[in-house]
């Protein structure tokens, strides 16, 4: 590969970014398609949709966020029949770069709930509680409004307490 004078520390090169970026963009997908080798094919798909418009990634105010935004939209807009997919059930998702206050038991009794979530609601909670996105974050990401990020988020967050059966709010208004 010829290395031509640019002024690379500035703006990475999509070689550069896709090698830094691999482990979050992957840990990602995972949360979102629920198993590896799905999650695998979701974070290349992104990486390949970013190579063939990496100017304007690169462009962008934040290249994490405008690739964060591509891999949530190719995971909605996946039409893949569910019967194709292999599901490894004794698989662990990744550990978040922050830990949740409840201990790793808590979440692994959580896990499959999340994983029963529809995929909007799936990647609200994904984006909100492992990837501790702000509202207005996930509403860029996801091409919505925040009132539509807080209403996904409280129906799923209330399918999930009817799934593990806690019914009593927290304290919180609804």
């Amino acid at each position: 590969m010829l290395n031509t004078v640019t002024s690379s520390a500035a703006a990475p090169t999509f070689e550069e970014y896709a090698a830094a970026a691999w482990p979050s963009l992957y840990r990602c997908a995972y949360l979102l398609a629920g198993n590896h080798a799905d999650a695998e094919d979701l974070a290349q798909q992104t990486l390949l949709k970013a190579y063939g418009s990496w100017a304007r990634v690169r462009a962008s105010d934040s290249p994490t966020a405008y690739v964060r935004r591509m891999l949530t939209n190719t995971y909605l807009s996946q039409r893949r029949p569910k019967a194709r997919r292999l599901e490894l059930l004794t698989d662990a998702p990744p550990e978040p770069a922050h830990p949740p206050a409840g201990g790793p038991e808590e979440r692994m009794l959580l896990w499959p709930h999340v994983k029963s979530l529809p995929p909007r609601q799936r990647a609200v909670i994904v984006l909100r509680y492992y990837e501790d996105l702000s509202e207005q974050e996930i509403a860029d990401a996801l091409g919505c409004s925040r009132g539509n990020v807080k209403s996904t988020a409280h129906r799923a967050l209330k399918a999930l307490r009817a799934a593990i059966g806690s019914d009593d709010t927290d304290g919180r208004g609804d």
